[in-house]
Order: structure tokens, then C-alpha cells, then sequence
């Protein structure tokens, strides 16, 4: 099974980084990075150290409904290559201990019993595992230590 790692559209970084709202209806909180593990969710890489970042709120779901999860995430503040979308997991994750993968159905609910945290080893595998099943549309990747959306992953 071919996957696609999906970071956000390049669209929607584009207006927070001209000033439009987040999904709160605020603009984009300007900062600089201090290198700790800030992921950009457009470039799908870590913003260095000293380099112009925005914080945003995000709502990853089309629609509001009990299960549409609002929260923060990094933005490159400067333009960057949105990630391609491609096959193979993102190095972004590699680098991390811990992350939550969960499974939703294509009315964006989460499919219960499909969220696992797992080490970054084992993330591609958990993934594929979770798509097998027919009632998952697709597969959020979320921080293990904060639950902040990190991206979408669909059979590709």
C-alpha cells in the first residue's frame, strides 16, 4: 500500500503569513524559534534555531462537530517548500521519540480503539496497519507529548 504524508496546503500558509486568521479567527502569532521542536506542518521539517516562525490555531476537519480537535501549530514564517506529500515518512518523525497515530472514518470521527502511541520506528508500519481497515479514511500523526496535529496520511 502506497501512503501520502499530507502537510497543510500551501493556500492556507500563504494567508496566515499575509496576516489572515487562524482557525479562531486571530492572526498568526509571530515568534522566533528557539530550535527546540518546532515543526513547520507546511514544509514538514523543523524551524532552526533564530529563524521567524508563526503559531496558529488550526482545526484539521472540514466542519465543526465534538470530534474536530482545534490546536497550535508552527509555521515557517518566511516562505518554504510545502513537503511533497510523498511515500516514505517524513524525516521530521524519524527524529522523534513518541508519536500518536490515529485512525478516523471519512465523516471525520475518530475510530475508537485506533489511537496508538508509538515509537518513531514503528510509525510508517502503524500506519499501514490502521489504513488495512476499510472503516479508515485516513490517519492523523500528533505529537505523543502534546497531542498537537502534526499531519494527515491517506493511501496514496
Amino acid at each position: 500500500m502506497r501512503l501520502s504524508y499530507q502537510a497543510l496546503s500551501t493556500d492556507w500558509a500563504n494567508r496566515l503569513r499575509a496576516g489572515g486568521p487562524d482557525d479562531y479567527g486571530n492572526p498568526a502569532e509571530r515568534t522566533i524559534s528557539d530550535g527546540g521542536g518546532s515543526p513547520c506542518r507546511h514544509c514538514l521539517r523543523d524551524i532552526g534555531e533564530g529563524e521567524p516562525m508563526l503559531i496558529a490555531a488550526h482545526r484539521p476537519f472540514a466542519s465543526l462537530q465534538p470530534y474536530a480537535e482545534t490546536g497550535p501549530i508552527f509555521l515557517c514564517a518566511r516562505p518554504c517548500e510545502r513537503h511533497p506529500g510523498a511515500d516514505a515518512l517524513p524525516r521530521l518523525f524519524r527524529s522523534r521519540e513518541r508519536m500518536l497515530v490515529r485512525g478516523y472514518r471519512a465523516n471525520d470521527r475518530i475510530l475508537y480503539g485506533s489511537g496508538r502511541a508509538v515509537a518513531s520506528d514503528r510509525i510508517d508500519h502503524a500506519v499501514r496497519e490502521l489504513l488495512t481497515d476499510p472503516d479508515i479514511a485516513y490517519v492523523h500523526l500528533r505529537s505523543a507529548a502534546n497531542n498537537c496535529y502534526q499531519c494527515r496520511v491517506e493511501r496514496g
